[in-house]
């Protein structure tokens, strides 16, 4: 699969110029991910998804994101949904996969921005949610939402919600500077009644047997799903950081300076930026490989990581994003003028790289300061692990 991934390079790369004007992914991209299967690499093999472990979300964005961020962008979010729906109700399941099992989901996965009510049989959701990528393209959403109660003593209940598009609005508010080919437009809900067997609560996502482990007993469906938040995207900034690097080697491979006609490769300034930028991103893959693969023997060992495990994935999801988007900047800083040329990828890569670190999963500030606060002895402040 990866191969396919990689397969699929120059084409996606010829058309990332198209992909950031149109501001969603060209109809041709989703068609070659989903001809290749890439859509499907963690769905369950009952419906015909190839059910591979977690860490082939990293590899596959890797490998897209060496032509294109905002697809990877795309790629990641939409497959990372077959993998969490694997965990809700069979009922849930088979009401999406037996229509149609390619058929996409969105996301948004910003609890405060929905609330929702008990009722019988289910709940009552309204809100209105930001950056729900790949939106226009996907059949079904999932929103994260607060449960309100009428009695405060009960707490904050986080859910998330399976709706169909049939009863959400979208909102056409995607005009960024990066990932600009994502098409993460905002989506309003008005009252819709979401049955029970649609949502799941983040307490039943948190490691361990799910909804779904009837069906779906494979460790893939046990894995903590917010712990593991960060991965679902790293994968793109590290592919978006390799190309980067690959671009530069092969520009000052064969470029005079401007200034002088030195052969940049001679220089030995080039020589240490590369090196530094290729430790950053070497560093990078192996903190979120080797996350993800220690997080998949967890699981087949039935083991739970506790919460300074969980605050440790979060930290080192953040920091490693952060080494892609500090190899990024460094090449692009050496790149001096003509890496502002539009007419180049550079400048794309620079863009998007700083775009994908924006996200809260990659705010090191936020992963940070909840990491030091368990370390230290106090308590968690991200309600989601």
């Amino acid at each position: 699969m990866i191969a396919k991934a990689r397969a699929l390079v120059p084409q996606l790369r010829d058309r990332a110029s198209r992909t950031e004007d149109l501001r969603r992914l060209p109809t041709e991209t989703e068609r070659d991910l989903h001809e290749a299967g890439l859509f499907r690499i963690l769905q369950p093999k009952r419906v015909g998804g190839s059910e591979f472990d977690y860490v082939a979300l990293v590899d596959c964005a890797d490998a897209i994101g060496q032509a294109d961020a905002s697809a990877a962008w795309n790629f990641a979010n939409l497959s990372s949904h077959h993998w969490m729906l694997a965990m809700f109700d069979k009922r849930a399941q088979d009401l999406v996969w037996n229509k149609d099992a390619n058929a996409l989901i969105a996301s948004s996965f910003i609890f405060p921005a929905g609330r929702a009510r008990k009722v019988d049989g289910g709940y009552v959701l309204s809100g209105s949610w930001p950056f729900s990528s790949g939106v226009d393209s996907s059949e079904w959403n999932m929103l994260a939402s607060v449960v309100s109660s009428d009695d405060e003593a009960d707490g904050i209940e986080y859910r998330v919600f399976l709706l169909n598009k049939s009863d959400y609005t979208i909102k056409d508010t995607w005009n960024a500077t990066g990932l600009r080919g994502t098409g993460s437009n905002d989506v309003e809900v008005n009252d819709a009644f979401v049955a029970e067997p649609m949502t799941i609560g983040v307490h039943e996502l948190a490691g361990g047997p799910t909804p779904g482990s009837a069906v779906n007993p494979n460790a893939l469906y046990a894995l903590p799903v917010f712990s593991l938040f960060p991965y679902v995207l790293s994968g793109v900034a590290l592919g978006n950081a390799q190309a980067c690097l690959d671009d530069y080697v092969e520009l000052a491979s064969h470029r005079a300076s401007t200034y002088n006609r030195a052969k940049l490769g001679d220089l030995q300034s080039t020589q240490i930026k590369i090196a530094e930028a290729s430790a950053k991103i070497d560093a990078a893959r192996l903190i979120m490989r080797s996350t993800c693969i220690a997080a998949m023997a967890d699981a087949r060992r039935g083991h739970v990581p506790d919460t300074a495990a969980k605050t440790r994935m979060r930290r080192d999801g953040a920091f490693s994003v952060n080494l892609c988007t500090e190899a990024v900047s460094l090449l692009f800083a050496a790149s001096g003028a003509r890496g502002l040329a539009t007419s180049g990828a550079l400048q794309r890569q620079f863009r998007d790289a700083h775009a994908i670190n924006s996200h809260i999963a990659f705010n090191f500030d936020a992963a940070g300061t909840n990491y030091g606060r368990v370390a230290l002895g106090l308590p968690s402040e991200n309600l989601t692990l």
